[in-house]
């Protein structure tokens, strides 16, 4: 989709005001038209045939036919890029994490505040993240859960790092991320080194789908916690929301700090805090990924543990589901290579830098250097 085209949003919610105020809000800003509004999912298939938008937002709790069964039903028949807009993502419940594996690009909990409040503070989040959904390449998207992986019987995981030297893999993802983290971490086996996980979620979120992932990988994951040592066999999932997640050096050990600060590329927890702190401590024996997403958050910090000699990989654009953040990464040099989503566990588990690669051409020193000063700018001037 082109960037200045005008995305049509289709807005689909039992609730009357819920409608005028997510109509308001788009109205307000001229990147947007609202094509039509549905009260039911019946009223909502027909303006689908009508109208054809760009984007539709759909609540869950609605008469006759629920939102997750209407989400599923359009999926399969004539898919497109779908926004939950819905209280029960307040809560980060089980249904929520259905409706993404059912295929919803994101997920954003419905406006609480009225009107007389500002409109503006309350929709331009909802602005942004429906923008980047009206990106998302639906006709590639991959299948988030593998019954066959389910099945794979959990390994205990050592109590402690075998050795000084304790590699460690990290990745970052946004917009399609929680589809495609689903995907790969079931493919790590069960005493792969530790594994830091950054996806852009508000808070609530994170802890169900850590719960979730945790029953689909062989590795353990669960969310993480300020002072969580970081082991081998154990994937760590930043909390969203609320603070940013670093990595700190305790002897010849590591472990997690969960701190205050400013969002960084809008974001918090932000990938590329994480990576900094990654290339700063772990240096070359840190692997990391950069997946799906909107905006330029992780590639700094991408291009960070590449120059600390660390091996980098950015998700390719014909898997991504919104094809940003690995762009920015493989604009700046920060990849070695660019794969597809499949390929990444065995690349981080068997990093190579082939000089020759195809994706990613060597880059000296001193391009690096000016590649991440004028990263480093941009996000300066951005907040």
């Amino acid at each position: 989709m082109s960037e200045d085209k005008v995305i049509s949003v289709l807005i689909v919610d039992d609730s009357a005001m819920i409608r005028k105020v997510l109509s308001m809000g788009f109205e307000n800003d001229p990147r947007f038209k609202v094509a039509g509004t549905a009260h039911s999912a019946d009223q909502a298939r027909k303006l689908i045939e009508e109208l054809r938008p760009d984007v539709m937002t759909l609540d869950i709790e609605m008469p006759h036919v629920d939102g997750l069964t209407f989400l599923a039903e359009v999926m399969a028949r004539s898919p497109m890029p779908i926004v939950i807009i819905s209280s029960l993502a307040l809560e980060g419940t089980e249904v929520t994490m259905r409706a993404m594996e059912l295929g919803a690009v994101d997920v954003i909990a419905k406006p609480t505040a009225g009107v007389d409040r500002g409109l503006n503070p309350i929709m331009e989040g909802i602005r942004t993240r429906v923008a980047a959904a009206s990106q998302a390449r639906l006709a590639r998207r991959i299948p988030a859960l593998l019954p066959s992986i389910r099945r794979r019987p959990a390994m205990v995981r050592p109590a402690w790092p075998k050795r000084p030297g304790q590699k460690i893999m990290a990745i970052g993802a946004s917009t399609g991320g929680v589809q495609a983290l689903a995907r790969i971490l079931p493919l790590f086996p069960a005493d792969s080194p530790g594994v830091l996980v950054v996806q852009h979620m508000p808070d609530g979120f994170t802890s169900a789908f850590a719960k979730r992932l945790n029953t689909l990988c062989t590795m353990e994951v669960r969310e993480a916690c300020d002072g969580d040592l970081v082991q081998d066999g154990l994937v760590l999932l930043a909390p969203g929301g609320q603070r940013h997640m670093q990595l700190r050096r305790s002897g010849f050990l590591y472990r997690i700090a969960l701190t205050a600060g400013d969002p960084v590329c809008f974001s918090r927890p932000s990938v590329d805090v994480l990576f900094h702190t990654v290339a700063d401590t772990v240096g070359a024996n840190a692997s990391a990924a950069l997946l799906t997403g909107m905006g330029r958050d992780g590639a700094a910090g991408l291009l960070a543990i590449r120059k600390a000699g660390g091996f980098t990989v950015a998700q390719d654009a014909q898997s991504s589901v919104v094809y940003g953040m690995p762009a920015a990464a493989v604009q700046a040099g920060a990849a070695w290579d660019s794969v597809t989503l499949d390929d990444i566990p065995a690349r981080l588990l068997n990093p190579t830098t082939d000089e020759t690669s195809p994706h990613m051409a060597r880059q000296t020193d001193d391009s690096l250097d000016r590649n991440l000063v004028a990263i480093a700018a941009r996000q300066f001037d951005r907040g």
